[in-house]
């Protein structure tokens, strides 16, 4: 997994070969990202003898914390050639606040 962190926004890319959109379950929080993912190779047990099989089942489940707050509605993800991108707009951060001691 590899996070970008520009001006405006954080990138994160995972591979994920093999796994379709369906496959894949994304959830934000204003800091937290979670990606689980769950594949398993379809065949016909009936119809399908194996001579050799060496595909096997496969998940992700990898949650990282954001280094600032995203706005988790404007948060968008999408799917190319086996990599997960998920771009996660950061949120204005609340004014400093200076507390005076009495």
């Amino acid at each position: 997994m590899d996070m970008i962190e520009r001006d405006d926004e954080f990138v994160v890319a995972i591979d994920m070969p093999g796994f379709e959109r369906e496959d894949v379950d994304i959830k934000v929080t204003n800091h937290t990202l979670r990606i689980r993912g769950d594949h398993a190779e379809a065949f016909d047990e009936e119809r399908d003898r194996f001579v050799r099989h060496e595909r096997r089942h496969e998940s992700v489940d990898r949650s990282v914390r954001l280094p600032g707050e995203v706005d988790p509605e404007k948060v968008t993800a999408k799917m190319t050639n086996g990599v997960l991108t998920v771009t996660l707009p950061r949120t204005e951060a609340e004014n400093e606040r200076k507390i005076e001691i009495e």
